[in-house]
């Protein structure tokens, strides 16, 4: 007779299955070493035996054994985070965050110069209009600036930086800027705005010739293009603006030495937010002068207007204060890293002058994923000098792209 017998585990055993135990009779304690299993009693007595697998003899047998229980793979805990791969992706984040920032500002900024460009074309025909325009844009300007603390101002790297209306748009920027800095309200920084914004309306009554000829301009050329501010406050007369409105407009070229113009003013016989302007419109003229050969760097500037040469012709106190809240190196300065790598200072904040957002130059990371980083957020970084875009090596002059034309806009939100 065939042997019919199979194999199973402990698990498998029941009531009622023929098993074999394939033991001497004294390592067991039943009466036989095959027998039908018929309760719980012998159930436990078997499974305590600790066999891996029994005997049991189908054809004998009233049921068949029990299903075998597979058991859940238990899966291997995830290995722990590695703390690098944890700051890469923060970083990462960051980074994205940073320039949905940076691009929201750029667009705000194009926008704004599309709507000078625009009032600046319908002074003529349109006088009324283009003065309720400007009121407009200025009016959001300042609520930018007085309602959030946390206000910081970029360089703009986008096309529109190329437009001659941007000088406007940036003088008053800076203006409204300093003019904050200095503690002016809503209402004045207001007027001052509508002053820098209309700054040099006169300018419209002189020749393109003149305006756009290199210097040197010959001495009539020079009298001529002086007259933009005579020009500019009678026009300003006519549209009925303020009167610190013509005033600033009349001013701008006014400096505290007496070198000035139209009428050689001193200090005393300025307009504060004349002095002001006249701080914004100079400083920008240097870094966007004609002939781009000549510009200065932002921190170039600032270092010129303050040497004491030139510091005379500016209202010391707002001159200070203009320097405090541009930073030590300006939006659009190019900077070396104490770690010897070139950046292009993106934007700051006034209140931590050392610690502005920068572009680092990488050769290993594509131009179009260029780091962005906050020193605020990167206390390991500094700043060690002010570098020329003349002292950069080609490749790295191209990668950062510092633009010939400089403008300037706000971020109402720090972070």
């Amino acid at each position: 007779m065939p042997d019919t017998t199979q194999y199973i585990s402990p698990d498998q055993l029941c009531v009622g299955l023929y098993v074999q135990l394939d033991l001497s009779w004294w390592e067991h304690s039943f009466a036989f070493s095959s027998f039908k299993i018929k309760d719980d009693s012998q159930l436990k007595q078997l499974r305590a035996l600790g066999l891996k697998r029994l005997r049991y003899d189908p054809a004998r047998s009233d049921c068949p054994p029990l299903a075998i229980q597979t058991k859940p793979v238990e899966q291997a805990p995830p290995p722990p985070p590695d703390p690098q791969e944890q700051a890469r992706q923060a970083r990462v984040k960051q980074l994205s965050v940073l320039r949905k920032r940076l691009s929201e500002v750029d667009r705000a900024f194009t926008q704004a110069s599309q709507r000078v460009k625009t009032l600046n074309q319908s002074l003529r025909n349109q006088p009324e209009d283009s003065v309720k325009q400007a009121g407009a844009l200025v009016n959001e300007l300042v609520a930018t600036m007085l309602g959030e603390d946390g206000v910081a101002l970029h360089s703009i790297t986008g096309k529109a930086a190329e437009d001659a209306y941007v000088h406007s748009l940036n003088v008053t920027v800076l203006s409204v800027m300093l003019g904050r800095q200095l503690g002016l309200d809503g209402e004045a920084s207001h007027v001052l705005g509508m002053g820098a914004l209309l700054h040099d309306i006169g300018k419209l009554e002189v020749p393109s010739k003149v305006l756009l000829k290199p210097p040197p301009l010959t001495r009539p050329e020079q009298q001529l293009l002086e007259m933009h501010t005579v020009f500019g406050r009678r026009m300003g007369e006519k549209l009925m603006l303020d009167d610190d409105v013509l005033r600033i407009i009349h001013e701008h070229h006014e400096y505290c030495d007496g070198s000035g113009y139209p009428r050689q003013l001193h200090e005393s016989s300025i307009g504060r937010m004349s002095r002001i302007v006249c701080i914004t419109n100079y400083f920008d003229n240097l870094c966007n002068p004609l002939d781009p050969r000549t510009a200065l760097s932002p921190h170039e500037a600032l270092a010129r207007m303050f040497a004491p040469q030139l510091r005379i012709r500016f209202d010391e106190v707002a001159l200070k204060a203009f320097i405090r809240c541009m930073g030590v190196y300006p939006p659009g300065s190019l900077v070396q890293l104490a770690d010897e790598r070139y950046a292009l200072v993106l934007g700051m904040h006034p209140t931590l002058p050392m610690k502005p957002t920068l572009i680092i130059y990488d050769p290993q990371i594509p131009k179009e994923e260029a780091l962005i980083v906050n020193l605020e957020a990167e206390p390991t970084l500094a700043i060690a000098a002010s570098v020329r875009a003349s002292q950069l090596p080609p490749e790295a002059r191209e990668y950062l792209n510092p633009r010939q034309q400089l403008s300037y806009y706000v971020d109402p939100r720090r972070r």
